[in-house]
């Protein structure tokens, strides 16, 4: 094997995986944050959860992206650890259909598909018919790719030392190993599988040792998986041991099948007698299809399982600044992203807020009556928020760089006027914390007409923003009718407040510098009405 032929083989790998991931990338555009609500729908019981894996690993033929995209799903909620199991059973149907379409040589027409594809994208204006193109176009390319590395693998046929290292693969554990290496390598079994069946068409592996190999495939396409889940929640690592139990679990079943039972592997020949590449792909069919079978009663043991070999931590770690939600993907695959990366920011913005919230409560409640302790915690948290605010803010302008469909781009972007308004929002109660330092600083006390209406301002400001937790599709034109309510209760408090305090002013109740601070009270109050109906008004143009 010469440097070319060494180079059309990378050369036939890089255009196999490149097409791999046009796939991936024109679904993820084409369904985005549909994605949720597809699995939500389908993963009602273990025989749809694992249609739906099999069916969507058939459509980007990759077990591996499709368990990145239930892992992160996992890491962010949008899916519970028994759901998971379903679909990582299906994916590994799914990513069988690889192979039976290498076994059909519909690598004939593939110039076809990626000439069509390509041809849709240049000469149709259609952003969707530009999603469904790159599908049609990765596919297309992902098989000249494999025709590629087929006939850059027949000059080894001359290869004694090639030849002989092939028939090293009759040891099981040899092939096994083999198998598993490259696989984690190159990140994608149906590449590995396809390579493997090039090397079967030339007649340089029978098949009794192939499925040695085949077997270590299975186990090798789990890295993708352990890599994506490294610094998730332990439920997403959870995932990852689930995806490892089923193939090593299928692997020792049917090497033990192999090893005692020869006969197998001649019946799996007879199917197709004479088509080693139509052999390997019944063979990888068979073992996922057959695994499958006999570990769907016992998914739910599985995902106990996971969780006894990876409990939960007890450890509490919320004081340390940091996102605690998001977990951007290390990782090439793009499906089920948005619905990922949307949730992740959800859930670190619902965490902005209980802060912004608690510092609402700590700032009124000192300007009432002054606590040391709780204007302390006003500082500690209004760091954290500052930290947040930077935090998701990159999160977002890094997704912005990223292909989203006009929805899930519409979302993100208005998130980051969402944090912008809590950070404000923020500032104000602060504000409103200093105003007691110099009650304090000068020794000044409000009267009990004063306090009374400080109360009443910081329930209003707690309810207003209650009100904007619920971001929720159905709900976002009521909370932004409610909010349009507080906000107009809001100005109506400060006006009346004001007059009040005009009122005792005049009659000499107060002293000047008491109420020159109250009046401040008063703007910071009636400001964060405004950034709280701000955010409603955003949650309901997202929506």
């Amino acid at each position: 094997m010469g440097i070319a032929d060494l180079l059309a083989l990378l050369g036939g790998l890089a255009l196999f995986l490149y097409g791999m991931q046009m796939m991936s990338a024109g679904l993820e555009a084409a369904a985005g944050n549909k994605m949720k609500s597809i699995l939500e729908k389908l993963t009602s019981n273990r025989i749809k959860g694992v249609l739906v894996g099999a069916g969507i690993t058939a459509v980007i033929q990759s077990s591996s992206a499709t368990t990145v995209m239930v892992v992160g799903f996992v890491n962010s909620g949008l899916m519970t650890l028994k759901q998971a199991v379903w679909i990582i059973m299906g994916a590994n149907i799914g990513t069988t259909i690889t192979g039976q379409l290498i076994a059909l040589d519909i690598g004939a027409i593939a110039p076809l598909f990626a000439i069509l594809g390509v041809g849709a994208m240049m000469f149709v204006k259609s952003e969707q018919v530009h999603h469904i193109s790159s599908i049609l176009a990765g596919l297309g390319i992902l098989f000249m790719g494999m025709d590629m590395m087929g006939a850059a693998m027949e000059p080894l046929q001359e290869s004694e030392a090639f030849l002989s290292l092939m028939t090293e693969f009759s040891n099981p554990f040899l092939g096994i190993l083999v198998g598993a290496v490259f696989t984690a390598i190159i990140q994608s079994s149906s590449a590995s599988v396809g390579i493997l069946q090039a090397l079967a068409a030339t007649g340089m592996i029978p098949l009794s040792s192939a499925v040695y190999v085949l077997f270590g495939q299975n186990i090798g396409t789990c890295i993708t998986a352990v890599l994506a889940s490294i610094g998730m929640k332990v439920n997403a690592k959870r995932t990852t041991i689930i995806h490892l139990m089923f193939n090593i679990i299928g692997t020792t079943i049917f090497t033990t099948l192999c090893i005692t039972v020869p006969a197998y592997v001649d019946w799996v020949e007879s199917l197709t007698p004479g088509d080693p590449v139509a052999q390997i792909a019944n063979a990888h069919t068979i073992f996922n299809i057959v695994t499958t079978l006999i570990l769907l009663p016992f998914g739910s043991y599985m995902a106990k399982a996971a969780e006894r070999i990876l409990p939960d931590s007890k450890k509490d770690d919320d004081e340390e600044l940091r996102l605690k939600y998001i977990r951007p993907f290390e990782s090439s695959y793009a499906i089920g992203n948005s619905a990922v990366a949307l949730s992740q920011v959800r859930e670190e913005t619902e965490r902005m807020i209980d802060m912004v919230s608690k510092n609402i409560r700590d700032a009124f409640d000192t300007l009432i009556s002054y606590n040391e302790k709780a204007r302390k915690k006003v500082e500690e948290r209004e760091e954290y928020i500052d930290f947040l605010n930077k935090g998701i803010t990159e999160y977002i302008v890094s997704l912005m760089a990223g292909e989203q469909n006009a929805a899930d781009s519409r979302k993100i972007n208005g998130y980051y006027t969402v944090i912008s308004n809590l950070e404000r929002i923020g500032d104000h109660a602060v504000n409103i914390a200093e105003y007691a330092d110099d009650m304090k600083k000068w020794d000044l006390r409000f009267s009990d007409n004063v306090l009374e209406e400080l109360e009443e301002m910081k329930k209003q400001t707690l309810a207003s923003l209650d009100n904007i937790r619920s971001t929720e599709p159905a709900e976002c034109e009521k909370v932004l009718s409610q909010a349009v309510v507080y906000e107009q209760k809001t100005d109506g408090m400060r006006d009346k407040y004001l007059k009040k305090q005009m009122q005792r002013l005049k009659k000499g109740k107060c002293k000047p510098q008491s109420g020159i601070v109250f009046s401040e009270v008063l703007t910071d109050f009636e400001r964060m009405g405004d950034h709280m109906l701000n955010i409603a008004e955003q949650y309901n143009e997202m929506n």
